[in-house]
């Protein structure tokens, strides 16, 4: 353990110095920003900062004098220091990737233990970033203690998976969405929003009164969108697939109705359902994670058959196809690697893997079965001998029933601070299925799902017809 001494008064002499080292990082600059409230643009806008005036993201100028503080408390003369005052310059900006030497030297002792200090910090270039003076009132004691080892921090930011998919969506025409029976502000603020966003053309569909009610309870202007009356919540359902049907939506939103009422009218012959089967992903947003995971079936599909799996796998690799992930790497989740005839979903997740091998699921890399650890990280996988493209790299993750689903993205989302947005797939459009704990940037990310899925769906028909129409010329 080290040990951390300080110099006290009597054993000071003019000249005495000390230094540190430090190389600035954005984290840095966020840590700072967040403790100082300072969100001044030069520090923390990418877009701001490099204009003419800057170039690049500066740091704090006070970056740089708490440094200075922390040679002063730490070093010299160190702990039982009394800091009494400080004149700095800033003379020039520090940097992102800039390694800073920070040092201070005794430059007087005064009476009753007043110690005054000259104070510089330099780049790696030697060039002086700040210079100044520091005046402390000096420990009369030794003191030795061990150095305490603080807790690691860690800089979350919760829903940028989400934004960075949002960003994917400019430049795309918003799509109509009926939004069903939104009779509570959540649903009709989400879906504004969304329309703010250039995300939807929103519908709302339901009681006219209700709705009306609740846009004026929160203050909410309705009159740029259509409303289509209702007598009540299943009418409204009915009339939403129907609009689908007819080609009136692209998509569907649910309101202040159960998700099973607005299921109902979708997934029948007579609604929405495809020869594909039915099913939800989850796009998992979670802060610590480089990538956004995708989460399926957690919604609809009980306890899927196999070859509802295939369905089900098949509709989350379209959907990824559609936000820009070419060639996904799909985990079959199972509680252990081995295939055992014991453990059921092992012998579905290995059926699915040659599934692939025969092209009966397409666009993709599988494997399975995987554990979740050995699925998300290098490490667990390396432990566990297991080689594999998907191990450790997966996008796509293939629960074995909706309890599991339901399981491990709760436990994400309150053990990992993540967010759930999702989108039900495989139907004629895509359905969101709105959750009341749902905030605006959920919402959002779910419209942004949506708003992507339709536009491949029309680029692929698009491009369907355009080569049937080249057949038929030659």
């Amino acid at each position: 353990m080290q040990r951390i001494e300080n110099r006290p008064f009597w054993e000071l002499k003019v000249g005495d110095s000390a230094s540190i080292v430090r190389t600035l990082t954005y984290s840095d600059i966020e840590l700072f920003a967040i403790m100082s409230g300072d969100v001044n643009p030069a520090h923390v806008d990418e877009e701001f900062a490099k204009s003419d005036m800057f170039h690049q993201i500066i740091a704090h100028g006070m970056w740089g004098g708490a440094l200075i503080s922390t040679v002063l408390g730490t070093q010299l003369p160190g702990p039982g220091a009394i800091y009494l005052g400080q004149s700095l310059r800033f003379r020039k900006p520090v940097c992102v990737g800039d390694t800073i030497t920070v040092s201070v030297r005794v430059s007087a002792k005064q009476e009753n233990n007043r110690v005054s200090l000259d104070c510089q910090a330099s780049n790696q270039k030697g060039e002086i970033v700040i210079n100044g003076t520091a005046e402390v009132i000096a420990p009369m004691e030794k003191i030795s203690r061990e150095r305490v080892t603080l807790p690691e921090v860690r800089l979350l930011e919760r829903g940028r998976h989400y934004r960075q998919l949002i960003e994917r969506t400019r430049g795309c025409i918003p799509i109509r969405m009926a939004v069903v029976h939104p009779v509570d502000t959540l649903s009709l603020l989400g879906a504004l929003e969304a329309a703010k966003a250039e995300l939807i053309m929103p519908v709302f569909i339901g009681p006219e009164a209700k709705v009306r009610a609740a846009a004026e309870k929160a203050q909410l202007d309705l009159s740029p969108y259509e409303i289509i009356s209702t007598e009540h919540s299943h009418a409204a359902a009915a009339k939403a697939v129907t609009m689908a049907r007819e080609l009136k939506v692209d998509a569907l939103m649910k309101g202040s109705l159960q998700a099973d009422e607005l299921m109902y009218f979708v997934d029948t012959p007579q609604g929405l359902r495809t020869e594909r089967r039915i099913s939800h992903v989850s796009a998992v947003d979670v802060p610590s994670f480089p990538r956004p995971l995708f989460i399926t079936d957690t919604a609809i599909n009980m306890y899927p058959t196999l070859e509802q799996k295939r369905d089900i796998v098949q509709n989350a690799i379209d959907l990824a196809h559609a936000l820009g992930i070419p060639e996904p790497k799909v985990a079959i989740l199972c509680a252990q690697e081995r295939v055992s005839p014991k453990l059921t979903s092992t012998l579905d997740a290995a059926v699915l893997c040659k599934m692939a091998d025969r092209h009966q699921i397409t666009g993709a890399v599988l494997d399975g079965p995987l554990g979740f650890d050995v699925a998300v990280s290098p490490e667990a996988a390396k432990t566990e001998g297991v080689l594999s493209p998907v191990a450790g790299h997966a996008d796509i993750f293939i629960v074995p029933d909706v309890e599991a689903g339901n399981i491990l993205t709760e436990q994400l989302e309150h053990l990992a601070e993540a967010q759930l947005a999702g989108i039900v797939v495989g139907a004629k459009v895509p359905v969101i299925l709105a959750h009341r704990g749902d905030n605006i940037l959920t919402r959002l990310g779910s419209c942004a799902l949506a708003l992507l899925s339709v536009h491949h769906k029309r680029a692929l028909a698009q491009e369907s017809a355009t080569r049937e129409n080249e057949l038929i010329a030659a």
